[in-house]
């Protein structure tokens, strides 16, 4: 989850279940984007969606085959207990839950 308009780096590429260009603006959200790319459930792929009325975005917004929807946040594991970021989880789940989405989760880097 980040901010409308985070200025960090950010990779832009085309992944074919993603109808606009997928932007990913650290290392976790790009490889996830592969997996749900390879994963036959997914049928379309939304990057970094807009939160209505607020100026934050949800990482992912996927459509599966069965027509419902799933949201992931990814997040690292260094960076899950900080103030800001329990907020702004608390914030989308609660969004993504009025929105009638039920599968929502978060992507978290392996512990090393």
């Amino acid at each position: 989850m980040r901010k409308k308009n985070f200025k960090g780096r950010c990779e832009k590429r085309v992944i074919s279940k993603c109808s606009e260009v997928c932007r990913t603006y650290d290392p976790l959200q790009y490889a996830y984007a592969d997996i749900l790319q390879e994963n036959d459930d997914i049928k379309e792929i939304k990057c970094n969606v807009l939160l209505d009325g607020s100026e934050y975005t949800s990482d992912f917004v996927c459509t599966k085959t069965d027509g419902d929807f799933m949201v992931r946040e990814c997040v690292y594991r260094k960076l899950l207990m900080k103030p800001l970021t329990v907020k702004l989880l608390d914030i989308s789940r609660e969004y993504w839950l009025k929105h009638g989405v039920m599968d929502w989760g978060l992507v978290i880097d392996e512990k090393v």
